[in-house]
């Protein structure tokens, strides 16, 4: 839920910098629980509650981080929904994560899109599109495809969030709630790979490698490519490979020279 900006830092930071922290023994005591009263603003709550987080103290940060969420705190609320999606120290409840995550974007929809909180925002309408795509059995929240594009649409249009536009771009391409339509769909993945979304350089790359629907272009393809092999992690990093190495075998060593040295460009003038 898986992409924020540098405006993580501070208490957020340490919310967020938690989970490598996951499975270790709470050590709290009195003085690590200050009383949540009425007095405790929704800010000072949240910092109890991410240091809470950190320590592994998961029952007094849920209830901080309630205490700053009933109160307004967005990163507090966004914070919660993650937990819940994930099973992050909470049992997973995903429609609790649902609930928290369109309390986000029904108040922060039309917030500025530069703020220091916009990628949370963004954020919160990615985990809405993924849960509209599946639906949450057992609950009141369906299928509904149109409405996952809608929520993907917003985060990619008005808050340039790279998830949404990969997201949208798979939408597109695949013709699932919206028509499908491939240049679209190339125009968002171009607009994510940009921003260093590896999953959508390799998709990007695959698809002006093949020219399935889309005006081929080998070069571009396989420059790609390259630049999201150097970049991908564990969760990307086979299938990232496969599709390197069948591009590598579509393209002659030309092409292959001129890929290298542009993706070298690229990694150069943008870091891994």
């Amino acid at each position: 839920m898986r992409t924020c900006r540098a405006f993580i830092t501070g208490a957020l930071a340490l919310a967020l910098a938690a989970p490598l922290l996951a499975g270790a023994p709470a050590q709290a005591n009195e003085r690590d629980r200050p009383e949540l009263n009425e007095d405790i603003g929704p800010v000072k709550a949240f910092r109890i509650g991410a240091r809470a987080y950190l320590r592994g103290d998961f029952r007094f940060a849920l209830k901080a981080l309630e205490h700053a969420a009933t109160r307004g705190h967005a990163i507090a609320i966004w914070k919660l929904g993650k937990m819940y999606a994930e099973g992050d120290g909470v049992d997973e409840d995903d429609q609790r994560a649902f609930d928290y995550f369109r309390e986000i974007a029904n108040a922060h929809a039309d917030d500025n899109p530069r703020s220091e909180h916009a990628s949370v925002y963004a954020n919160a309408f990615v985990q809405l599109g993924h849960y509209y795509k599946s639906g949450i059995p057992d609950s009141g929240v369906t299928q509904d495809l149109p409405e996952a594009a809608r929520m993907y649409a917003h985060a990619a249009t008005y808050f340039g969030d790279a998830d949404a536009q990969y997201n949208l771009a798979r939408m597109y391409l695949d013709g699932t709630g919206v028509r499908r339509d491939p240049a679209q769909s190339v125009r968002w993945l171009y607009s994510a790979a940009k921003k260093r979304h590896v999953a959508a350089q390799a998709l990007l790359g695959d698809l002006l490698i093949t020219g399935v629907d889309v005006r081929g272009r080998p070069v571009e393809g396989l420059k790609w490519l390259e630049i999201a092999k150097e970049r991908a992690g564990a969760a990307n990093r086979d299938w990232v490979l496969s599709l390197h190495y069948r591009a590598m075998q579509a393209t002659n060593q030309e092409q292959q020279a001129a890929a290298l040295a542009a993706a070298q460009a690229w990694l150069t003038n943008h870091g891994q």
